[in-house]
């Protein structure tokens, strides 16, 4: 049996259950991301139109969203910056 799930992991494409299990997420944030076009690469495949993942476009996107995120990104850390003087507020 832990063949079985290890062949499913490396295989190249991935349903959305096994796609969630892959990143370590719940197949409902999946759906969602999908629904708003914020999550990885996925596609309709087969007569049923079964929603995919390709396995190395999901690496793909999460190595983006590490580079992406200022905490595993120096360069985007707004603590790397120099602090900026404060501009004055007048009320009107």
């Amino acid at each position: 049996m832990g063949n079985q799930k290890m062949s499913v992991i490396e295989a190249a494409f991935l349903n959305v259950q096994d796609a969630a299990k892959y990143m370590g997420i719940s197949a409902n944030t999946l759906y969602v991301w999908r629904h708003r076009r914020q999550g990885p690469p996925s596609f309709r495949m087969g007569p049923g139109g079964r929603v995919m993942y390709r396995r190395d476009l999901l690496d793909a996107w999460l190595d983006r969203q590490q580079q992406d995120d200022s905490r595993s990104n120096p360069v985007l850390s707004p603590l790397a910056r120099a602090p900026q003087p404060r501009t004055s507020r007048r009320s009107r």
